[in-house]
C-alpha cells in the first residue's frame, strides 16, 4: 500500500462534501478538546456528519490519521519559518533554530496531544520533512564544511532537547489540571523536606540549582534553547 502522502483521495460528488483536510481538521479539534484518548474514527465521522466507513476511503487506519494530524502541526511550525505560506522567510541559522524551537513549544502547548506523537521514529509527511530540512540546513550552516561529521549528532541533540522539554512542560500542565496542584503549590508541599535535606550540606550544587529554579517558563525555555544552540553549533 502506498503511504498516505502519495495516495490520491477518492473522487466523486457526494451529498456531504468530505476530504482529508476536513477529516484532519475535525480530528485535531477533537484531540485538542479531549486528548488522543478521546479520539476515534467514529467521533470524527460524527463531527463531519458522515458514516465512519466514509472516512476509510480517505484514511485507511487511525495511525494514518495520527500521521496526518502530526503533519498539520508541523505545518504550523514550517509556516513560522516563512516562505510561500508564511510571508517573509526567517533568515540566518540562529534565527531558524530559535524559531523552530519556540514554535514547536507553542504548538505543543496549543495541541498537547502532539507530544505523544513525537520523539520516536521521525514523521515523514511533507511539513515534517520541511521542518527537518530547515533544522538540518541551519545546523549545517553553523557547523560549516569542516563540521559535516558532527551534523547528525548536532541534529540528534537539538531534537532530543526539544522533544524532552516540551514533553516535560505539557506533562506538568496535565498533572496540575488533574491534581489541582500547580507548580507553586507542589514546591510548597515539598519545600520543608528539601530544605532539611539541603541543610545537611550534602547537596551544595543542587542548592544553587534550586535557588535559581523559580522563574517564568518561557524565559527558562528560551535560556535553555540558547545553551543548546551554542553547544551543538560550537566549532573547534
Amino acid at each position: 500500500m502506498d503511504l498516505i502522502w502519495e495516495r490520491p483521495e477518492p473522487r466523486g460528488r457526494t451529498v456531504v462534501p468530505i476530504d482529508r483536510g476536513r477529516i484532519v481538521a475535525a480530528a485535531v479539534a477533537l484531540a485538542d478538546a479531549e486528548g488522543l484518548s478521546g479520539l476515534s474514527m467514529r467521533k470524527v465521522a460524527a463531527e463531519l456528519q458522515v458514516s465512519p466507513m466514509r472516512l476509510y476511503g480517505y484514511v485507511a487506519t487511525k495511525e494514518e490519521l495520527l500521521d496526518l494530524m502530526a503533519d498539520q502541526v508541523y505545518g504550523e511550525i514550517a509556516g513560522a519559518l516563512g516562505g510561500a505560506s508564511g510571508g517573509e522567510s526567517v533568515s540566518g541559522w540562529e534565527a531558524v533554530l530559535r524559531t523552530i524551537a519556540v514554535t514547536t513549544r507553542d504548538c505543543a502547548l496549543r495541541h498537547e496531544w502532539f507530544v505523544e506523537l513525537i520523539g520516536g521514529r521521525p514523521h515523514l509527511g511533507p511539513n515534517a520533512l520541511d521542518v527537518m530540512e530547515a533544522t538540518a540546513s541551519a545546523l549545517a550552516s553553523a557547523l560549516g564544511p569542516d563540521g559535516e561529521d558532527r551534523l547528525m549528532a548536532a541534529l540528534g541533540v537539538f531534537n532530543a532537547y526539544l522533544v524532552g522539554a516540551v514533553r516535560n512542560e505539557v506533562t506538568e500542565l496535565r498533572q496540575s489540571r488533574e491534581t489541582g496542584t500547580d507548580e507553586t503549590q507542589w514546591r510548597a508541599s515539598v519545600g520543608g523536606y528539601l530544605g532539611r535535606r539541603i541543610a545537611t550540606g550534602r547537596y551544595p550544587t543542587m542548592r544553587r540549582v534550586l535557588e535559581g529554579a523559580e522563574g517564568d517558563a518561557t524565559e527558562t525555555f528560551d535560556s535553555e534553547v540558547e545553551i543548546i544552540i551554542r553547544g551543538v553549533t560550537r566549532t573547534e
